[in-house]
């Protein structure tokens, strides 16, 4: 008997989804960085267990909104949330029950009793085994947990118990996607969140936060090859000067590295070509949502 389901994972930002998620899978199917709120759409990767099939919701970090583009985020978390068979909460080890945390649970108990949330303290090898067994006692007393798992998304350890659990717990019934598919995700935007991953890591603490890649135009070769041409859109004259860098330094190095991963990723040659382009209010524009995955009727 095959079975197959949905599971979402939430937490604060940073608190290691993406890197579960990649674990899980096995591919690099979402942008994993040092910066808050990388993830901005519902990315679904598929993990296969045996006889199941697990279809992951990497949802965006849950943090208080305060733009739109923040609000439709935290909407789209909550709504992966809400339409999943089990949602897996990760916590930080190390950063324990923040307040963030606490609005996470009560966010949980909100969207119904009945659904199966398990715990999974990550990060585990930055605490003392004493502090993990206070954290865990903690969490338990304050929401009824299916399931606690000690895991390091980062080191792989734990997150095959969590594997396991989870694809024993899911609905029997068919396969959702076919088994070599791990992700849902059009390969445009894949192509997009590597080079806006390689921009996050490039730029550090200049990064303007107001800012997008889009996947313009994907050609496919005679010669096996694909030509994507893509844009950065910012909102700002000076954002656009911080994303080319001096002599255009930094967006060669970008495309550089993006177009070694997604040749890596594609298994053949890709040719990426990049523009950066000023668009004022782009955050107010509906079809930049819609080309991240989130609804902009949520940041209403």
């Amino acid at each position: 008997m095959t079975r197959a389901g949905f599971v979402a994972l939430i937490g604060e930002p940073n608190a290691g989804k993406s890197t579960l998620l990649n674990r899980m899978v096995g591919a690099k199917v979402s942008i994993v960085t040092h910066k808050v709120q990388t993830t901005r759409a519902r990315i679904r990767g598929v993990a296969m267990a045996g006889a199941a099939q697990i279809v992951f919701v990497d949802t965006p970090g849950l943090f208080r909104p305060r733009r739109r583009l923040d609000r439709a985020m935290v909407a789209a978390a909550w709504g992966g949330a809400a339409d999943a068979d089990i949602v897996v909460l990760l916590v930080e080890a190390h950063r324990g029950v923040t307040e963030g945390v606490l609005r996470i649970l009560d966010g949980l108990a909100e969207i119904g009793e009945g659904r199966k949330v398990a715990l999974a303290i990550n990060k585990i090898d930055r605490v003392k085994s004493e502090a993990l067994l206070g954290l865990t006692r903690d969490l338990n007393a304050r929401y009824p947990f299916a399931k606690t798992f000690l895991i390091s998304a980062e080191k792989g350890h734990g997150v095959e118990d969590l594997r396991a659990w989870l694809a024993g717990e899911l609905p029997e019934g068919p396969w959702l996607y076919p088994e070599d598919q791990i992700a849902d995700l059009p390969m445009r935007m894949i192509a997009a969140e590597i080079t806006r991953e390689k921009l996050t890591l490039r730029l550090h603490q200049e990064l303007p936060y107001q800012m997008t890649v889009e996947t313009e135009s994907w050609d496919e070769r005679k010669d096996g090859s694909a030509r994507i041409d893509q844009v950065i859109y910012v909102v700002r004259d000076g954002h656009k000067g911080i994303v080319l860098g001096h002599k255009g330094e930094t967006i060669k190095a970008v495309s550089k590295a993006a177009r070694e991963e997604l040749c890596d990723f594609l298994g053949r040659p890709v040719h990426l070509f990049l523009q950066v382009k000023v668009r004022p209010g782009w955050l107010d524009e509906a079809e930049r949502y819609s080309q991240m995955g989130l609804d902009f009727k949520d940041g209403d």
